[in-house]
């Protein structure tokens, strides 16, 4: 059985030289890659890189959007023993310094010219002991016909050495993938880095495959699947689903033309097998929801009755439990005419297997997309363990739980709750790293995921929070509750209105907020009832909008009241920000991650006037604008008191 990247797309070649591999829409027209054609354009890309000088064991970066030539140029490192580095295409060029640097990057293939500009900007940056980005290759020429700056070339140019290389030296390239064995170095993933400095996450072939094929078995994927690719190659989530497992399984993966065409691509797609983390299927349903209000009466009316339907009878079927048949036929009436063109609507009429992951979803958003016929699951996992640690069967998906573990995966738990897992999956180590490599690795092949959790009595885990990020409170009505600050944003997240939240309360009395408004899903709501604004910061600051979001607000901590575990993480206090949360100003990870203790460190004066009962503060923040420009935005905020409800169970 193949064992390494290479092997298993030559036999996808030769098993299925005519099938689909890859589609990429372009101008509006989709055009499609055999595993033939695949496999000549890595032979080509890979004896091009050999001419230019990429050895065994060296790095190679690739930045991009999903492209079939930046996955054919990885699957070509991969050929000649070499190791892919993907780094995020949204990152800013100093972003990119560190992992250049650290995995000593000489070579670099992009996709167009916003890529090219922001590596001859690290040029510039990299230290002079250092290898230099000799070489820069790119996909689309757009731009940059004149560019004429030492080592950058078009791809094409590559891929012709490449063919006059293997011309040359026949049989070369085939003895060189020959020599590639499963415990080789396979790819390299930088973490996301919400404290210092990313890490290098250093894979094998083995590790990589071993859990792509675990979660195939798992699901029965086969090679009829569809996938989208249209989040982040560098995101390991997205690479073990369109690049692990495409070629484990076989199925075509499906490059969108933009960014801003995914919504009209995955509908022409129609996904089998889909993958989002929660912000995405958070996104769907906002458009929902915006949708809806612009419906007519008799519409919402429809929607509504039919909703309630299905959130009674829609999970009870998906888990196949007993519904009456008069319940059934009811649903059956909200599949023909709410349920079914919804999924339509949101392109997952197709979908046989949906996994979010990356965070914790709101149970409220989980439950919706099950409740009309959307097979979503859960699953568990992080770059270090290759993704694929627990995963939900069919019948058994909960929203408070993450599954059970597959196949090759034991869990252990501390004293302290940590999570610990042994698998195949797990990471060689962190490159040039061996502190944080032992920090994490235990002698006898344990690691620490820093993840709070238990098993529950039907073998799930449940998943609390970041261990580092569970805390207690202290003083006040609740003192000495456990405060799991990612729980309570996750049910503020829910609200269409709020896109992003930040809960602080740990060692404090009682528990405040951060606030970031969906600014599509408010400025339709302001719209709708004659309220004008100037920009997102007006629009936080308008008192209409606090009202709104303190409704919100009120009703997570009506919902928190009913669990007496969680009861103290009620929000006595929030503020609406008056900019969004952003990865370009250092307040989010690229996979959209809060980076906490920075927030309460830039945003110290909020902190401090929510625990001082003051009504309104002034700030300033240092922005960084679209075209890199640094700047600074300004605005007295307004602090809003919201109602905390007692325990259910203390008052009982």
């Amino acid at each position: 059985m193949p064992t390494t990247f290479p092997h298993l797309m030559l036999e996808h070649a030769a098993r299925r030289p005519r099938a689909a591999a890859l589609r990429e829409k372009q101008y509006g027209i989709w055009q499609t890659l055999s595993w033939s054609g695949l496999a000549a354009l890595v032979r080509a890309l890979g004896c091009g890189l050999a001419e230019a000088g990429l050895r065994r064991g060296q790095h190679l970066v690739v930045i991009g959007e999903n492209r079939p030539r930046l996955y054919a140029a990885m699957l070509a490192a991969q050929s000649l023993g070499a190791v892919p580095v993907p780094l995020y295409q949204d990152a800013v060029a100093t972003e990119f310094v560190f992992p250049i640097t650290n995995a000593q990057i000489a070579f670099a293939i992009v996709e167009d010219q916003e890529q090219v500009d922001k590596l001859l900007e690290v040029r510039a940056l990299l230290p002079p002991d250092g290898p230099p980005l000799a070489r820069i290759w790119f996909d689309d020429p757009r731009g940059l016909r004149r560019c004429d700056e030492p080592g950058l070339a078009p791809l094409d140019a590559l891929i012709e050495s490449g063919h006059a290389y293997d011309a040359a030296h026949p049989g070369w390239f085939d003895a060189e993938v020959a020599k590639i064995r499963p415990d080789d170095v396979a790819a390299m993933f930088f973490t996301s880095g919400t404290t210092g400095h990313p890490k290098g996450v250093v894979h094998t072939h083995n590790s990589l495959i071993d859990r792509a094929r675990a979660g195939a078995s798992f699901d029965k994927l086969t090679h009829a699947e569809e996938v989208l690719a249209y989040l982040p190659p560098a995101w390991i989530g997205q690479n073990i689903f369109s690049y692990a497992q495409w070629l484990v399984c076989g199925y075509v993966v499906n490059c969108p033309e933009s960014a801003g065409t995914v919504g009209i691509d995955l509908n022409e797609i129609g996904p089998t097998y889909y993958f989002a983390p929660p912000r995405i299927f958070e996104g769907l349903l906002t458009t929902v929801t915006i949708r809806m209000e612009d419906a007519s009466a008799i519409k919402k009316w429809l929607f509504r009755h039919f909703m309630d339907v299905a959130r009674r009878v829609g999970p009870r079927l998906m888990d196949g439990l007993p519904v009456g048949a008069l319940e059934r036929a009811h649903y059956a009436l909200g599949r023909l005419v709410i349920y079914g063109p919804l999924r339509n609507t949101l392109g997952l009429s197709r979908v046989r297997v949906a996994y979010t992951a990356g965070e914790a979803i709101g149970p409220d958003l989980f439950t919706f997309y099950r409740s009309i016929g959307i097979n979503l699951k859960q699953l568990y996992g992080s770059t270090e363990t290759a993704v694929f640690v627990c995963l939900q069967p069919d019948h058994e998906a909960r929203a408070d739980t993450v599954g059970v573990p597959i196949a090759g995966v034991q869990i252990r738990l501390t004293d302290a709750g940590e999570i610990l897992v042994k698998s195949p999956g797990l990471l060689k180590e962190y490159y040039r790293n061996p502190q944080a490599t032992a920090e994490v690795l235990t002698p006898d092949g344990w690691f620490h995921t820093g993840d709070a959790g238990f098993l529950d009595a039907h073998g799930h885990l449940k998943i609390i929070d970041r261990a580092k990020d569970v805390g207690r409170l202290q003083g006040g009505a609740f003192d000495g509750a456990m405060f799991a600050p990612k729980y309570v944003e996750n049910k503020l997240k829910f609200f269409p209105y709020i896109k992003e939240a930040v809960a602080i309360g740990d060692r404090r009395a009682t528990v405040c907020a951060f606030v970031n408004i969906d600014f599509e899903a408010v400025g339709n709501w302001a719209e709708k009832r004659n309220l004008p604004y100037a920009g997102y910061a007006d629009l936080a600051q308008k008192p209409e909008v606090q009202t709104l979001i303190r409704e919100c607000v009120e009703k997570v901590n009506a919902d928190l009241a009913g669990d007496d575990r969680l009861a103290g993480s009620q929000i006595s206090r929030f503020l609406v920000l008056h900019k969004e949360l952003d990865a370009d100003d250092g307040e989010l990870t690229r996979t959209r991650k809060v980076r906490r203790g920075f927030i309460a460190e830039r945003y110290q004066v909020l902190v401090d006037a929510l625990y001082a009962g003051a009504a309104h503060q002034y700030v300033e923040t240092p922005v960084t604008f679209e075209d890199g420009r640094s700047g600074t935005v300004a605005a007295d905020l307004k602090i809003v008191d919201a109602r905390v409800f007692p325990s259910i169970r203390r008052a009982a």
